[in-house]
């Protein structure tokens, strides 16, 4: 009988799936309790209390903070510490422009492909916000416009855009909770909306930014104090505030 040489198999590599650092943990439970306002505009950061309270070690702690720092979350100050940033009237446009140059370039990604199947979804979120609107819960309507926002730039499939947008949309939310007259939101929807959407259908990308641009001109003067005829939702007084929990870390691989 003929002798048969076995053959070598290759090995197959496998890569490690990299799990989140304590430091991502801390910076996303952060990010979280600003967004929500358990950590308040212009509330300090106390590192020993804040570690206590995450259960976790003050120097990872203070690696993240940092992180928020560069991000503007933050803001640091000479002999003061830390504190949870103040987005006032005077920098509210500029926050909304960085997010018009985010969104209406995740509007022209969305029509350039040709992705009709992810506008089912936005018009999903955006039949969410007006059932939303039906109601008295400031924050159920502002969580469900920026979850619209957020959806629209995360189906241009742009791992950066969607990132400089995760920040965007807190920086949205802090100028929001840094209104002196609390947390509102609008409560009718504007026709801009509509617009966007029937805009993405047509694959007419000035139209969509025109819609964008025209949504944000209005936010902004709502913000600033320029437009208080439009009719809104408050987030009353007595409401409560989320809160911080400990960090559950995972064994698992």
């Amino acid at each position: 009988m003929a002798s048969h040489t076995p053959r070598s198999v290759t090995p197959i590599s496998m890569v490690r799936v990299a799990r989140p650092s304590t430091v991502d943990l801390i910076t996303a439970e952060l990010r979280k309790a600003i967004f929500t306002g358990a950590l308040p505009v212009g509330s300090p950061i106390g590192e020993v209390e804040m570690s206590s309270q995450l259960g976790v070690s003050r120097s990872p702690l203070r690696e993240s903070t940092q992180r928020l720092v560069q991000e503007g979350l933050l803001t640091a100050s000479p002999g003061r510490g830390m504190r949870v940033s103040v987005i006032g009237p005077e920098h509210v446009a500029d926050v909304y422009d960085a997010r018009l140059a985010i969104e209406a370039q995740a509007a022209r990604l969305i029509i350039k492909t040709g992705a009709s199947a992810v506008i089912g979804s936005i018009e999903r979120a955006y039949a969410t916000l007006v059932e939303a609107s039906k109601g008295e819960d400031a924050v159920a309507i502002g969580d469900a416009d920026i979850e619209f926002h957020r959806l629209l730039v995360d189906s241009a499939g742009s791992r950066r855009l969607s990132h400089y947008m995760s920040t965007l949309v807190i920086e949205t939310r802090i100028a929001s909770f840094s209104d002196p007259n609390g947390y509102t939101v609008r409560r009718s929807i504007s026709e801009t909306y509509r617009q966007l959407l029937d805009a993405l259908a047509a694959g007419d990308t000035s139209a969509a930014f025109a819609a964008l641009e025209q949504q944000f001109a209005e936010a902004v003067a709502r913000l600033t104090g320029e437009d208080e005829d439009v009719d809104t939702v408050e987030r009353p007084v007595t409401e409560a505030i989320p809160t911080m929990t400990p960090i559950e870390f995972t064994d698992e691989v």
